[in-house]
């Protein structure tokens, strides 16, 4: 990945950002512990400096100019002192002291000046420097006071000069490690975006390698893997609802054409005879608008079109009115039809739907139960959750068959010569992903025991 990219990633910019954080940090650091060292030690060279002109100033107003000058000679002549002492007339003439000549430095606002003393006179050959004060007495005369600032100025040249590899040392460090660290968050970016790429040209199959770290990238990846196995499902679901359609559908519309086709072969038929064909054409009509219309609710249903829709439903007085339509064909087919409400709970969600899930496991278990069997339909609740449940003593669903048989057009009867169009289950499912709910199918011994279990806190 060539430079100019690097610069431009966000990564890099978030590290140089963090670069500088951490310069000014060290700056911030640096700068205390030089006012906690070295400033502080010149400050008490400054007071020390105040000190003394305060004594000499005493001097002379009590001894007069000629007391002055002997007792600056007297501290000047000490070999081992750091200080440093002038004294001068208005023509510059130096009276007293142990300075060679009047520094050329210009004092400041309060008569503070700092100047070098000589090139050499420090240690290792460093130049010697002093900091001294000037002070005006009568005569226009100027007392100048001072102290050896070498050391401490050796000092702070050491912590300025620490300062500045410090920052070239993280400066670097922190290039280097943005540009590492953008070349490895990129090398996973443009990972994800071959896979993708070759996802766009067919190959639902691939998915988002992953690092192990559990950082964001991994996270992105688990979602976009998780995305794609849903698109690759939908898809396959697509495939095969087509197929089963386009395998349904020809059934019905072959017997369709059939009968009309026969009709018009024999048009010395009577009107009854034209009768019963029309009829039998409308019923197989009926079958294929069943089918369509089924279809269009499932998709409806899945596009959440009707949660905008949610009121509080009440399942005991749902389930009555789902049981006051079906007793008579249970009943009429010879079977024992029970209805048990043990609660009455209320959940959110679309009675409509809800009353039509409710309807299509009865129409199951009514269809599938033989003669002399039974069908019960219940309503409980229990913590958080409420069920409704309709168990029959019929042959059941093996239990390697209870997910396939919620998708679309999938029947255990492979040739399709029982009534059905294999949507009634899947009609179910998607009512219940819309009320976040769950669709169990699990063995009644014998039969089936299909439960409708909803939140009553949705």
């Amino acid at each position: 990945m060539s430079v100019p990219r690097l610069l431009r990633t966000t990564t890099f910019r978030v590290a140089l950002l963090y670069l500088c954080l951490f310069l000014g940090s060290v700056g911030v650091v640096l700068g205390v512990v030089y006012r906690s060292t070295a400033g502080f030690v010149e400050r008490e060279l400054n007071d020390a400096i105040a000190e003394d002109v305060g004594a000499l100033r005493d001097r002379f107003e009590r001894y007069g100019l000629s007391g002055l000058v002997d007792e600056v000679r007297h501290r000047s002549a000490d070999p081992h002192t750091n200080s440093f002492y002038l004294v001068a007339t208005p023509a510059g003439v130096l009276l007293a002291g142990n300075l060679s000549g009047w520094p050329s430095a210009t004092p400041d606002d309060q008569g503070w000046l700092h100047f070098k003393v000589s090139e050499t006179g420090g240690p290792a050959g460093n130049p010697a420097t002093a900091q001294a004060v000037v002070f005006a007495l009568p005569g226009n005369l100027r007392l100048l006071v001072g102290r050896d600032m070498t050391e401490l100025d050796l000092v702070a040249k050491q912590i300025i000069g620490s300062l500045g590899w410090i920052a070239a040392v993280v400066a670097a460090l922190g290039v280097s490690g943005g540009v590492l660290l953008s070349r490895s968050v990129l090398t996973r970016i443009e990972g994800i975006n071959r896979t993708t790429r070759r996802i766009m040209d067919g190959d639902l199959s691939e998915r988002v390698a992953r690092s192990c770290n559990g950082d964001e990238i991994d996270r992105l990846a688990g979602n976009l893997n998780a995305m794609l196995d849903r698109i690759e499902a939908l898809m396959a679901g697509m495939r095969q609802v087509t197929e089963n359609i386009a395998h349904d559908l020809r059934t019905p519309l072959s017997r369709l054409r059939s009968r009309i086709e026969l009709v018009l072969l024999h048009p010395e038929e009577d009107a009854e005879a034209y009768r019963a064909a029309l009829q039998d054409a409308l019923v197989e009509a009926d079958r294929l608008l069943a089918t369509f219309k089924a279809l269009l609710s499932i998709a409806q249903v899945e596009a959440h079109a009707q949660r905008d829709d949610f009121r509080p439903v009440d399942l005991a007085a749902m389930a009555e009115s789902a049981a006051e339509l079906y007793e008579p064909l249970a009943e009429e087919k010879g079977l024992a039809f029970a209805v048990e409400i043990r609660a009455r709970p209320s959940v959110a969600g679309n009675a409509q739907l809800l009353a039509q899930a409710v309807a299509n496991l009865l129409d199951n278990a009514v269809k599938y139960t033989p003669e002399g069997g039974r069908v019960v339909l219940s309503v409980e609740a229990e913590g958080p959750e409420a069920r409704v449940t309709i168990a029959d003593s019929g042959p059941g669903i093996p239990a390697d068959m209870r997910e396939a048989v919620r998708q679309r057009f999938v029947r255990l009867d492979a040739a399709r010569a029982t009534p059905g169009n294999g949507l009634g289950l899947s009609l179910v499912e998607a009512v219940a992903r819309l009320h976040r709910a769950q669709l169990r199918l699990e063995d009644n011994a014998p039969g089936l025991r299909a439960s409708l279990v909803l939140p009553t806190g949705a």
